[in-house]
């Protein structure tokens, strides 16, 4: 009784036919998502940085930091796979403040759902043609992925969805990489049991169909700390921390066993600047074990043009408006690090 019905959604057909994507466009996708698959499978020793913004509120930003990414792309490729973190749905822990652009394709203007799903749609299309890089975003609506299925080549699940019975049998459908974020009580179990449900074959409602699935061996887990009963962080990334879900990863005889590190979040305390260090220690205690050195595929880093944050109302070009970011100086410096190291 109290919902307000304001606008029909359009299907999924209607959308991909006004904004589609072009053959080349595919074909470099298809190709992005070989490389990283083989990364996973261990095909490749290539290492893997999930890096952007927090959130992606402003295109233009957006596109102009990948192209940025792009060209150090170039300068790494015998080392790293950079795949650009363009992400447009924001779980809000309160449900107050930003929800991401396909909510409000305009931050500062009323939420349109629909334009909002035509702008990401628009978003991803035009980093993908301009950069050649195919991107990850959070899948925060499972209904919503169909809309950008044909762009992305990653896709992680959030904290605080990791449990969500939709969620996990959604990826069990996906043919890219996902990775299952530990939950904010930073239980290993709970995120292991993700990554083997969405390992396995499903049968369920979606998108108004039956449907079959037949799993996703590319499911992996996504280290981003946890809090405690007193709102504390507690980080996850150190070499003890690492040892243990190793241990567990492996005695669990889970498909294509990988760890992503996410440098920030709870990992960090949103210190932002603490995230260069945390990469570098991840690093060394790769260089520590065999077992480790296998299942540590990669990083998820929050970065944009300008460090820190903004209120939503501000007009800082490049800047967040949702968790503070490592800004490009440091994000490249890094990522050269990084590259040197591995």
């Amino acid at each position: 009784m109290g919902f307000v019905y304001v606008h029909p959604i359009p299907s999924v057909e209607e959308i991909l036919e006004e904004i589609p994507v072009t053959k080349q466009s595919i074909e470099v996708k298809k190709a992005l998502d070989t490389r990283i698959a083989d990364v996973f499978t261990g095909m490749s020793d290539k290492f893997i940085l999930i890096i952007g913004p927090c959130s992606a509120h402003d295109e233009e930003a957006v596109v102009d930091y990948v192209n940025r990414l792009a060209s150090v792309q170039d300068r790494v490729k015998d080392k790293l796979l950079l795949i650009p973190r363009i992400y447009t749905n924001k779980p809000r822990t309160t449900g107050e403040g930003y929800k991401g652009m396909a909510h409000q394709p305009r931050h500062r203007e009323e939420p349109n759902m629909v334009e909002g799903l035509k702008a990401i749609r628009r978003m991803h299309i035009r980093s993908l043609s301009e950069t050649g890089l195919a991107a990850a975003d959070e899948m925060l609506y499972p209904e919503n992925y169909p809309y950008l299925a044909d762009v992305l080549s990653y896709v992680a699940i959030g904290a605080r969805s990791v449990e969500n019975q939709k969620h996990r049998l959604t990826v069990s459908g996906l043919d890219i990489p996902v990775g299952m974020k530990n939950p904010t009580s930073g239980d290993y179990e709970v995120m292991l049991n993700s990554v083997k449900a969405a390992q396995l074959p499903h049968v369920f409602s979606y998108n108004g169909w039956e449907v079959s699935t037949t799993g996703n061996p590319l499911t992996h887990a996504i280290l981003r700390g946890a809090v405690n009963k007193h709102g504390q962080s507690l980080p996850n990334y150190h070499y003890e921390d690492l040892i243990i879900l190793a241990e567990m990863y492996i005695k669990r005889g889970l498909l294509n066993p990988a760890i992503i590190v996410d440098t920030n979040h709870a990992n960090s305390g949103k210190q932002f600047k603490e995230q260069s260090r945390i990469a570098l220690e991840v690093l060394q205690s790769r260089q520590q074990s065999k077992a480790l050195n296998q299942l540590v595929k990669g990083f998820m880093i929050e970065s944009f043009i300008v460090e820190g944050a903004q209120s939503a109302s501000a007009n800082v070009y490049g800047q967040s408006i949702t968790d503070p970011c490592l800004g490009w100086d440091d994000s490249e410096a890094l990522i050269l690090k990084i590259a040197d190291i591995v």
